[in-house]
């Protein structure tokens, strides 16, 4: 169990650490990677290779194709960003090893943060429950 410095000071953040940045890290989890939906939220994880210092790495993808407006894409983009920060300690308390993540809204529907929050309460939730069970 990996547990974040922040967390224990019970902030909620999103440092830069755990921003997921790699190129060869994305480009292996869009082809190796296992992924867990929840509509309108997907989930796509692969395990971080050694090199990577840290216990999590997320980033967040709104598809162009349902919000051609990068306004609209950004606001949803820190949506998910901020749904993330206040429940990260899912991932953190129940993941056996360190993940990559890429945490992605795939609709036109506007949810509001309350629904984007529990829809991805829920997605966390099935993917720890799809972890264990590997």
């Amino acid at each position: 169990m990996y547990l974040c410095p922040t967390m224990e000071k019970g902030k909620f953040t999103y440092p830069k650490e755990e921003k997921l940045k790699s190129r060869n890290t994305i480009d292996l989890m869009f082809a190796e990677g296992r992924s867990v939906s929840k509509y309108p939220l997907r989930l796509v994880y692969v395990p971080l290779p050694e090199h990577e210092p840290g216990p999590i790495k997320i980033g967040v993808s709104v598809s162009k194709r349902h919000f051609k407006k990068a306004v609209d894409r950004n606001y949803f983009k820190r949506l998910l960003r901020e749904t993330y920060r206040h429940n990260k300690q899912l991932l953190l308390e129940n993941q056996p090893q360190p993940y990559a993540y890429m945490l992605m809204y795939q609709t036109k529907d506007r949810l509001s943060l309350e629904e984007i929050n529990t829809k991805t309460v829920q997605l966390f939730e099935k993917f720890i429950t799809q972890i264990t069970t590997q």
